[in-house]
């Protein structure tokens, strides 16, 4: 593997994890697609740095728990809005 990759792989699993960060969120501060953010923090990471990896896939695995949760709430949101414009 090359070592750029190793190095961004860590620097996204380094963010993920101080700031309980979902793969979406990581993906938009590292200006990459969501797909190679999953890719580099389950399956590379798992290779460079196990303990790392761990760590990482605690705070996924709970926001995995979550997002039904997440979901809801943009969905009320959203339709807040919606009622808001609605009644100006």
């Amino acid at each position: 593997m090359k070592g750029y990759i190793e190095e961004r792989a860590r620097a996204l699993a380094v963010y993920i994890i101080e700031n309980k960060a979902t793969v979406r969120e990581a993906a938009k501060k590292f200006a990459m697609s969501k797909s190679s953010v999953h890719k580099d923090v389950t399956y590379r990471l798992k290779m460079i740095s196990p303990a790392l990896y761990a760590e990482t896939k605690k705070v996924l695995e709970h926001n995995k728990e979550e997002r039904h949760i997440r979901g809801g709430m943009a969905t009320k949101r959203k339709y807040e809005l919606l009622k808001n414009k609605k009644s100006d």
